[in-house]
């Protein structure tokens, strides 16, 4: 490849020149649309400029070019120089006429094609042909068309000799790969002598072997190794644990467990897997899958009530499962709908075998710090003012536990169901003052009812009782039911001298309109009974029969009847 530039019998350059003014890349781009080759004669013909000569002899003086620029000339030691006489002047083709100023080549601006005024490159100071373009007759190579067309030759000044290659590098393909060499992020060693052998092949001085650290090759198979054995060994391990989970028995005990006992709460709605959970927890079985499983395949599994459960520990599940069906492995409390507070605190100081009376000391003195609904009356007359809110269901309690847990949960139950209802706007409809009174008619109706069917019937005769225009009673409720709360017991045969003589707020005999609060804890029935009553004019009742049959009147000549039935049933 011949250098371009001045070449061995060279002419000297010549104004006329196509590439005149530019001796670089841009200036060829420039008229490459004017020319068909280097050499060639343009389609138009650029007039011939004055040339300046000095003594006969072509100099390296400034020379004008297109855009008015002029050009430098290099002295002796290389530099550029730029003759006195056209400092601050910047000379013009002058315009011939016919020869319109051709595009592009205005002064220091865009033309209209929006193509800058070429600038020429700056002349290296090495070499004495710089910014002159190759006189007519050099020899230059017509790179268009050819392998060398793209990318562009580089200016003379700007080209580096080729390298020469080494023939002590190794070829390519037999160089070790940097990862078994002991190359990485670490070798700072590696990668000055990576850098510094790519500077040497960019200043074409080849490339020296490198030399590889054999001992690291160990090691990096090493970490191959160990990451694979790795990734192999975490994939046997989950495959293992999914085969357990999918097709091998649930970890399980074996036989009826150890001697020491253990109590464990099942709270209400907990399914399967909660009440397994639990279990292993408390440490009865060993997986909650092995409960379900047993759960499941044995009779009645899923049967299994809310409470505590007394149970043994390392049970297997099967054997826990029969356990929890067998009552007398239950430590609960229940409330019995209609059943009053003495009642309950006495079965909660028998499960949690604690002294009698000590949950009733604990209900009288930390009441208000149970969670009893803000609408709840506040009354110096009132027996227990937990009473009627102590709501019917079954609790755990169990020894250990303390009696103010588990009265709150009676309440919290109670709050919850009360709220469902809506109690308040449905007492004032009802002719009530509010929910805590429609509550003590809920007990009310609970007490004196004696079968479902008696309830809506029994809320009536409430209501009516209450209305001050009931003329048959005077608003006096007459109820036995409050006279035996206020004495403890469950007396049918009271005397009119004895009820008569006792003056309690909660003797409905002798006082009008209801008791100061509940008689104790209705239930479900009669709370939906005395939210939905009949209207059928029942004013009156009487149970017959001394137990379960309770019959109704109108009027007091039909409940005179009913009494005469009654005395003739029970021998009186």
């Amino acid at each position: 490849m011949t250098e371009y530039g001045r070449g061995p019998g060279s002419e000297p350059w010549h104004p006329q020149d196509p590439l005149y003014g530019d001796g670089g890349w841009e200036g060829q781009q420039a008229y490459a649309g004017h020319q068909a080759a280097y050499g060639g004669q343009s389609q138009q013909q650029y007039p011939q400029q004055p040339q300046q000569q000095y003594g006969g002899e072509w100099v390296q003086g400034p020379q004008p070019g297109y855009d008015g620029q002029q050009y430098p000339y290099y002295g002796d030691q290389g530099h550029p120089q730029y003759d006195p006489q056209y400092q601050g002047q910047y000379p013009q083709h002058p315009q011939q006429p016919g020869h319109p100023q051709q595009p592009g080549h205005h002064q220091g601006g865009w033309d209209a094609t929006g193509t800058h005024g070429q600038v020429p490159y700056a002349a290296d100071p090495g070499d004495p042909y710089g910014q002159q373009p190759v006189a007519y007759g050099a020899e230059q190579p017509d790179l268009y068309g050819t392998e060398d067309a793209y990318p562009p030759p580089e200016p003379p000044g700007r080209r580096r000799p080729e390298a020469e290659p080494d023939p002590e590098a190794p070829a390519d393909d037999e160089e070790e790969h940097a990862f078994f060499a002991g190359g990485g992020d670490d070798d700072e060693d590696g990668e000055e002598h990576e850098l510094a052998g790519r500077r040497e092949r960019r200043a074409g001085k080849g490339r020296k072997p490198v030399k590889s650290k054999k001992r690291r090759t160990g090691c990096a198979c090493m970490v191959v190794v160990l990451v694979f054995g790795g990734g192999l060994g975490g994939v046997g391990y989950y495959g293992y644990k999914f085969y357990q989970n999918r097709f091998a028995p649930a970890p399980d005990y074996a036989g009826d467990g150890t001697g020491e006992a253990v109590t464990v709460e099942i709270p209400k709605g907990a399914g399967g897997w909660d009440i397994g959970r639990r279990l292993k927890e408390a440490g009865v079985v060993k997986s909650a899958d092995a409960f379900v499983h047993a759960q499941g395949t044995t009779p009645g599994g899923d049967s299994i009530q809310a409470g505590a459960y007394l149970l043994k520990k390392e049970m297997s599940a099967a054997s826990a499962v029969r356990m929890m069906l067998d009552p007398k492995s239950q430590n609960n409390v229940m409330v019995r709908p209609g059943e009053r507070n003495v009642a309950v605190y006495q079965d909660i100081d028998k499960k949690l075998e604690i002294s009698a009376g000590s949950t009733q000391k604990v209900a009288q003195k930390e009441y208000r710090e149970l969670g009893m609904p803000a609408w709840v009356r506040s009354n110096p007359e009132m027996k227990d003012p937990l009473e009627g809110f102590l709501f019917p269901g079954t609790y755990p309690a169990a020894k250990g536990m303390k009696p103010d847990a588990i009265l709150k949960q009676m309440v919290a139950q109670a709050k919850e169901r009360y709220a469902a209802y809506g109690l308040d706007a449905k007492a004032k409809s009802l002719g009530l003052h509010d929910a805590f009174e429609l509550i003590t008619v809920a007990s009310l109706v609970q007490a004196e009812g004696k079968t479902h069917e008696d309830f809506r019937k029994m809320a009536e005769v409430v209501y009516n009782r209450l209305k001050p225009t009931n003329t048959e009673t005077n608003q006096l409720l007459q109820f036995d039911s409050t006279y035996n709360y206020v004495k403890g017991t469950s007396n049918i045969h009271i005397s009119e001298k004895e009820i008569n003589s006792n003056q309690s707020p909660y003797n409905t005999y002798t006082h009008k309109g209801l008791p100061p609060g509940p008689i104790g804890n209705p239930g479900e029935d009669a709370i939906k009974a005395a939210l939905n009553p009949t209207h059928d004019g029942w004013i009156y009742f009487v149970a017959t029969d001394g137990t379960t049959n309770t019959e109704f009147a109108k009027t007091y000549e039909e409940f005179q009847q009913l009494k005469d039935k009654f005395n003739a049933n029970s021998g009186n």
